[in-house]
């Protein structure tokens, strides 16, 4: 079933309350009326980049879109069933290029980015079916593709990175303003992809979570509560922590301070039953949550629903954010703790807790409320120039890309290169030698003693095997001791479990001479070089 999600989960909050604060006085417009967005492609991925600038415009509350110039269009009226949408992409950053877009004034919503392929969006009378991956039969399910989340108008400009739904393209976000100085947030560690990858498929019933397409290329990992939707996942998984939690204040007390900057502003639960009831510091009963689901405390809903008051809201958030984090039931006085303090139960949101640990300041938007103690990838700025996002190295992490993509891997015996043939990146693929081109099937990453390619497949032992002749292929990335490779000072490119080089096969001189490995002779048909 295809759905709709709403724009800026999140974000709008934030944007709203922005705007509450300076309700008194109208804003003075600052900042261009058409603020550069500049998107820069150091992924190391060689695929073309499709861009989209989706949103609302917030004065007239209409769906459309907006061209790389900073015109927004309307979307027009869509049928039922959805009817497709006109292709209103902006063509992105080559490797290492930029593209600048504008973004209007008084509009909220998403840039979309893609790889390879363009996302198909389609409009129903109600407005706009936004990609959901996660549901079958969704045409985007097989396209890699993510998004940030923005908000620009009288008081600024809000950007964020999002993993509310899913983790995919890793990716920072900017704003430079009128000091000249730039906030930015949301870049991975060096590997941190990789790693949370991994992570999450080490995590017992978490596995099931990470979408690959049939070549292996993983594409997404789903947040717990898409992936339960769809059948990946546990439904109940945290049912029992819920329960401990809400359980340990029919005893005690527990105090919500919603607000940091009011710390007087204070409301107290209790549990009767499976109902908390808060009341004032006068004793005043204003507000009673039912126990939530497992679905409630992924989507801050149900139970859990916040609205945009100055009460109910800001206690369900703090409730919700605190269950995420499995900090409910620990720690008495919400928000409490720190990141030290979070996601410490066997039973958490190890999705989050994995995003988190792998970003370079801490912060990330794993969950809709993880604004809450500011946790969130967000910048803002009142006054803003400019805006960025990066497109960051997929394997590597960080801002600096490798070399020209990577590394040529060079034979010093006829000088030709390492190459994945017909740029097959499939699993089992053999690699061979070809005339250097420069292209993407000859770039490699060496990188915590693995050799990988663009788009996350390691060189790989076939089998594992410690035998003369075994094959030189292409895998993806499992931490295997078949994947492990040393380019040595005497050029010996080694793999330490077999003990044995990488030669090519029968001294071919010709392209498309394939690799296999061979004891260790010193012969020139073994010998290596970086480039």
């Amino acid at each position: 079933m295809r759905t709709r999600t709403k724009w800026l989960s999140a974000l709008a909050a934030l944007a709203a309350t922005a705007s509450a604060a300076i309700a008194i006085a109208p804003a003075q417009a600052i900042g261009p009326d058409l603020l550069p967005l500049t998107v820069t492609n150091d992924s190391g991925r060689p695929e073309a980049v499709h861009l989209y600038v989706l949103g609302t415009d917030i004065r007239a509350g209409r769906l459309g879109y907006v061209n790389q110039a900073g015109g927004f269009t309307p979307w027009s009226p869509g049928g039922n069933p959805p009817t497709p949408a006109p292709d209103v992409s902006i063509a992105g950053p080559g490797p290492g290029g930029s593209v600048t877009l504008r973004v209007p004034r008084f509009i909220s919503g998403r840039v979309y980015m893609s790889f390879g392929e363009k996302l198909k969006f389609s409009l129903t009378p109600d407005g706009l079916v936004q990609p959901a991956p996660w549901a079958s039969g969704d045409p985007n399910s097989g396209i890699l593709f993510d998004w940030s989340e923005f908000t620009y108008n009288d008081d600024g400009l809000w950007l964020n990175s999002s993993q509310v739904d899913m983790f995919a393209v890793p990716h920072a976000v900017s704003v430079t303003g009128a000091s000249g100085a730039t906030k930015k947030t949301g870049e991975l560690k060096p590997g941190g992809r990789d790693a949370i990858i991994s992570g999450i498929r080490g995590q017992a019933g978490w596995g099931g979570s990470v979408m690959s397409r049939p070549d292996g290329t993983v594409l997404r990992v789903l947040a717990p509560g898409k992936a339960a939707d769809v059948g990946l996942f546990d439904r109940n998984y945290l049912d029992s922590y819920i329960t401990q939690a809400w359980n340990a204040y029919t005893s005690r007390t527990l105090t919500v301070q919603p607000f940091g900057d009011r710390p007087d502003v204070k409301y107290f639960g209790r549990t009767s039953g499976t109902t908390m009831d808060f009341t004032n510091t006068a004793g005043q009963r204003v507000a009673s949550f039912a126990k939530p689901s497992t679905a409630d405390v992924w989507g801050c809903d149900g139970a859990l629903h916040a609205p945009n008051d100055q009460v109910v809201g800001p206690i369900a958030r703090t409730l919700c954010a605190a269950l995420h984090r499995s900090t409910l039931g620990r720690i008495d006085t919400q928000p409490g703790g720190g990141p030290a303090d979070f996601y410490q139960g066997a039973i958490t949101n190890h999705y989050s807790r994995l995003v988190h640990q792998n970003m370079v300041d801490g912060k990330a938007y794993g969950f809709a409320f993880d604004d809450v103690q500011a946790q969130e990838s967000l910048v803002h700025d009142g006054d803003p120039r400019s805006a960025g996002i990066t497109l960051n190295p997929f394997t590597g992490g960080g801002t600096t890309p490798p070399p020209a993509g990577g590394s040529s891997i060079v034979s010093n015996w006829h000088g030709k290169c390492v190459d994945v043939p017909n740029g097959n990146f499939a699993d089992g693929q053999r690699l061979a030698v070809r005339d250097c081109t420069g292209g993407a099937n000859q770039k490699f990453e060496f990188t915590g003693g693995t050799i990988r390619t663009r788009n996350d497949k390691c060189v790989d032992v076939a089998w594992g095997s410690t035998a003369n002749g075994a094959a030189v292929q292409l895998a993806t990335c499992s931490g295997n001791p078949a994947q492990q490779f040393a380019l040595t000072a005497a050029g010996d490119l080694v793999n330490p479990q077999a003990n044995k080089c990488v030669d090519v096969a029968e001294w071919n001189p010709a392209n498309g001479a394939v690799l296999h490995m061979w004891d260790c002779v010193g012969g020139a048909n073994q010998k290596w070089r970086r480039a």
